[in-house]
């Protein structure tokens, strides 16, 4: 979800906070969207890990902001039926934001009409890095054979472990690049860039960016003719 510093930029506020929160109605209009048109999981990717090296005053801003939303939202998300999901390096995060994080997501542990996965101090590097280490641990402990490590049992130890692959990544902002996200995961994800700025990135933007996905022929290293078959 990028762009929210030069969208206020563009309408002539200095501060970049401004950005951040008109932000949040876009993160709203596209989770009604999916539920409305039965997308099942929805991952966002709100603060990375190299986001903590901005200046504190806005880091600051952007983790009260997160506990706002996540009070504002609660209801609304218990009432559509949609679970609230969370990766990363959540022990890094303020006190009050893992408290209101864990608090939501245990109200909404039980709905099933869709999974919405905030990715929060999260980076791919160090999700694998992690997941290594973890993998390891277990291997040097006698706990884990090492022959029994595949490709199904990497994916399930991941912090994305249970859910699956992303079909489709859209980032906004124009910028045409991964910065670190879900890089195992997306092995064969498509890929859909727009120069909208997450702001301005409402329902019309995102029914534009799955109606261009649904025009792509997924093959997986298969032909064409193979799939029509």
């Amino acid at each position: 979800m990028d762009g929210n510093g030069r969208w206020a930029k563009k309408q002539n506020f200095k501060d970049r906070i401004f950005g951040h929160q008109n932000g949040t109605k876009a993160v709203r209009e596209v989770i009604e969207a999916s539920r409305e048109i039965g997308v099942e999981y929805l991952t966002l990717y709100a603060f990375s890990t190299e986001n903590w090296s901005r200046p504190k005053r806005e880091v600051n801003a952007l983790m009260e902001l997160l506990v706002k939303s996540l009070k504002d939202e609660r209801e609304q998300l218990i009432r559509n039926g949609i679970r609230l999901n969370s990766i990363g390096d959540i022990s890094s995060l303020p006190g009050n934001c893992q408290k209101e994080l864990e608090k939501v997501k245990e109200l909404t542990s039980l709905n099933n009409k869709l999974v919405v996965t905030l990715a929060l101090s999260y980076s791919s590097r160090w999700e694998i890095t992690e997941t290594i280490k973890s993998i390891a641990r277990d291997a040097a402990d006698g706990r884990l054979d090492p022959a029994a490590i595949d490709e199904a049992f990497i994916n399930q130890r991941l912090h994305t472990g249970g859910i699956p692959d992303p079909e489709l990544l859209i980032r906004t902002s124009g910028e045409q690049r991964i910065s670190n996200y879900l890089l195992w995961q997306i092995a064969y994800t498509e890929l859909y860039f727009t120069d909208t700025l997450w702001p301005d990135f409402h329902r019309e933007e995102y029914y534009k960016a799955l109606f261009d996905y649904q025009q792509r022929e997924r093959r997986f290293g298969k032909t064409s003719e193979q799939l029509n078959t």
